[in-house]
């Protein structure tokens, strides 16, 4: 039977290449808090994929990585700027808040979840212009891949950075699904990263193919003076670091992030083609990762959910009579997955096999 789980890219299994590396790991004893040979192999790796040396801490969670990396670039009277849509603002019950002490997290609205440079420019103003009465704007978080599916080019990022450098602000990048980001761009990881002026990453392996794993990446070793303690306090220094640092390796080595990647997008790819052709379909964002939002009649909606699909309702303004749903590809989805949602939108042209 095909999949019909389109809600996120967290429901789909691990990759076995990633739970074999696990087994691996856990033949034999082993040096405990990252004293192991996978941490060791961990960092040569990530400095190869990033073309210069990095710091890496992996963490179990995306909110961890998140929260902590924000943490080291933020005091606690210290703003974060990010987008209204944001995962750090809607979807971490306020653990970068917590982890800064008390730091505030504005977001900022624009259309296709990218951080407006025009509008970063006038809050920044503001909070300049009141001074001691306004939070101190410390950093900026970008989200890439962004919650509505859009991609930053590095131009985008490098104008932001460069901007945020001008005025004091650390550069922090979501990359919850990076690697479907880079797998949209064809640029390196390095070119969308500290090439374009960011300061901190946090990589995500989960949602593409990872059992728990994502890792806190720093580019400049003196920007990661004492996050080791700031991961210990937060409970996320692993004392069987290598079963994370393992998911990690395997997911870097053989350039296995980004094959699983560029399948995730091929399927949205996909199925947004066939979603052109469906009847009172429309597209909501340019589809340029693994996630699409389309706007149906609500009487589709409810007729694919009787049939078995599995999606989130998702708010979206104005839409009149329709309906917002969005819909997620994995490296697990398969063609026949995205042919039977298709088919059951009385279309069949989902693109050639």
């Amino acid at each position: 039977m095909p999949n019909r789980h389109f809600t996120s890219d967290n429901v789909a299994p691990a990759a076995a290449a990633i739970l074999a590396a696990v087994h691996a790991a856990n033949d034999g004893f082993a040096p405990s808090y990252g004293a192991d040979p996978w941490s060791t192999r961990l960092h040569a790796i990530a400095s190869e994929v990033f073309e210069r040396p990095v710091q890496v801490f992996p963490v179990a969670t995306g909110t961890a990585a998140n929260a902590l990396a924000l943490s080291q670039l933020t005091p606690p009277y210290g703003a974060i700027y990010c987008h209204e849509t944001a995962h750090v603002t809607t979807d971490e019950c306020g653990a970068p808040e917590m982890f800064c002490a008390g730091a505030k997290l504005i977001g900022l609205p624009s259309p296709d979840g990218k951080l407006d440079l025009a509008r970063l420019r006038s809050e920044i103003a503001l909070a300049e212009d009141m001074g001691v009465h306004h939070v101190k704007p410390a950093a900026v978080s970008l989200t890439q891949a962004t919650e509505w599916g859009t991609v930053y080019r590095p131009e985008e990022v490098a104008a932001i950075a460069a901007f945020a450098r001008t005025h004091g602000l650390g550069v922090h990048m979501d990359g919850a699904r990076f690697a479907n980001a880079v797998a949209h761009l064809g640029c390196s990881p390095a070119e969308i990263t500290w090439r374009s002026g960011v300061d901190v990453l946090s990589l995500g392996a989960t949602k593409n193919g990872a059992l728990c794993a994502e890792a806190v990446v720093f580019f400049d070793a003196a920007l990661a003076a004492d996050f080791a303690r700031r991961r210990k306090r937060a409970g996320h220094l692993w004392s069987k670091m290598r079963f994370l640092s393992a998911q990690l390796v395997a997911y870097l080595e053989d350039d296995l992030w980004l094959a699983n990647a560029r399948h995730a997008n091929a399927m949205a790819g996909r199925l947004a083609a066939g979603l052109r052709d469906a009847p009172g379909a429309r597209l909501l964002q340019p589809v340029e990762a693994n996630e699409l939002f389309v706007a149906l009649p609500e009487a589709t909606v409810a007729g694919l959910e009787r049939d078995g699909f599995l999606f989130y309702r998702w708010p979206y303004r104005d839409l009149e009579a329709a309906v917002a749903i969005r819909l997620v590809t994995s490296y697990a989805t398969q063609v026949e997955d995205v042919d039977a949602f298709l088919a059951a939108l009385g279309t069949d042209r989902g693109g050639p096999r």
